[in-house]
């Protein structure tokens, strides 16, 4: 039997109008429950700068914050007494809250955690990132800096979740999730790595979704044959280390294959992409676009490109191009293995970077010589209808229901 309409607020660490994979599942999510007759309240740190400007969504509740970054696009909030009280007072002009779920990593899975334990509410937290990889992906002190961040951590959640020792990345993940009545990931291989380091068990697989209207929309203005031409690689993201554009651009440019190329996506490693691939004129930097603008590109392109290893706790971009009936050109072994079928798999992940490149250059041939043959291998229908955002919600609401009867049944025992 399905609760009653619920309040759910969502803590993030970023914004939900800044770029993201998790603020797009968010804001997808949101939706979706909205529609089934749920308040969705997300609670994450105030925008600066130009994009700040843009009209107030009434289901944010946006915190004090200051910019971390050069472009202003992200921003934290300081977890602590100012902030709990700032929380407090706003959430109390809201419904009263049914459930917090927390999606986030740092600042904000500690707000979250600390504004549920003040007000007994149960908690569903949403991992979305592999800590551990990606900071070792942007500095060379990880170990350190993962040290700090379990002090932090530690320091943040004091008398909120049980006490959890360890200076890891799966050490200050099981801190985060100690609060938590129910854990999902976005992939059964993340799960599966969750479960396995003790962060929480069982975790409820629960992928990220599309959003349905768009799809269709974006399928019906698709042409109904390819349209003629070099075949069309697309590769989408952060440009930033652990996405790994550049030994893409690299290999790229080694395979020599004759075949147009579009990035979309804005970050600091923009010039450095461009500067590789400057005498290639087929080779085209789109910027930022919307969100049905990029799953048009991806609809209209012969293969999507996915370089990152090891990092992506899903991977959307592979999941959105095979809703689409887009296959993909796939580096990480643990999303080819969720997508099953309709893509060519990169070897040498486990290799050395020489042989992660390598396998890259063939690879590319190899799909750009499929594509141009008329043999490319197709997306999975399965994933095409289980990545629907309406069944991904529907999966979310039963772990709530689960969560919440829980929760009855100890404040109300027989």
């Amino acid at each position: 039997m399905t609760a009653p309409a619920m309040h759910i607020v969502f803590f993030g660490d970023q914004h939900l109008d800044s770029l993201g994979g998790a603020q797009v599942s968010m804001r997808l999510q949101r939706e979706f429950l909205e529609r089934a007759g749920h308040t969705v309240t997300v609670v994450a740190p105030k925008m600066h700068g130009s994009r700040a400007a843009r009209g107030t969504d009434p289901s944010n509740l946006d915190l004090p914050s200051v910019p971390i970054t050069v472009d202003r696009e992200y921003s934290m909030s300081w977890p602590g007494r100012r902030t709990d009280r700032f929380l407090d007072r706003a959430l109390t002009h809201r419904p009263p809250v049914d459930l917090v779920h927390v999606q986030a990593d740092f600042w904000g899975a500690f707000i979250g955690h600390r504004y549920a334990a003040r007000h007994g509410i149960p908690v569903v937290h949403t991992m979305h990132n592999r800590v551990d990889v990606g900071i070792a992906a942007v500095t060379p002190l990880h170990g350190p800096v993962l040290s700090a961040l379990n002090i932090w951590r530690r320091r943040a959640l004091a008398g909120v979740v049980p006490t959890i020792g360890g200076s890891d990345g799966w050490a200050f993940l099981r801190g985060i999730a100690g609060g938590a009545s129910a854990v999902t990931a976005p992939s059964t291989h993340f799960a599966r790595r969750l479960e396995e380091h003790g962060v929480f068990s069982p975790v409820d697989v629960v992928w990220n979704g599309i959003d349905d209207d768009i799809r269709d929309a974006t399928l019906a203005a698709a042409p109904g044959e390819r349209e003629p031409g070099r075949p069309r690689f697309v590769w989408l993201g952060r440009m930033s280390p652990e996405k790994r554009l550049l030994p893409f651009l690299e290999a790229f440019v080694e395979s020599g294959v004759d075949a147009d190329l579009e990035i979309i996506g804005g970050g600091a490693q923009r010039a450095a992409a461009e500067k590789i691939v400057e005498d290639l004129p087929t080779v085209r930097f789109a910027g930022k676009l919307s969100y049905p603008d990029t799953l048009a590109r991806i609809a209209a392109a012969d293969a999507l490109v996915q370089t990152s290893i090891g990092f992506e706790t899903q991977g959307m971009t592979p999941f959105e191009a095979a809703t689409l009936g887009t296959p993909s050109v796939i580096s990480d072994p643990d999303i080819a293995a969720e997508l099953g079928g309709g893509l060519w798999a990169v070897p040498g992940a486990s290799g050395t970077e020489d042989q992660r490149r390598a396998g890259l250059v063939e690879t590319l041939r190899r799909a750009a010589s499929d594509i141009a043959a008329g043999t490319a291998p197709q997306p999975m229908r399965e994933v095409s209808e289980s990545f629907r955002q309406s069944s991904r919600t529907a999966a979310m609401i039963e772990v709530y229901d689960r969560v919440l009867a829980a929760e009855s049944r100890t404040q109300n025992p027989k």
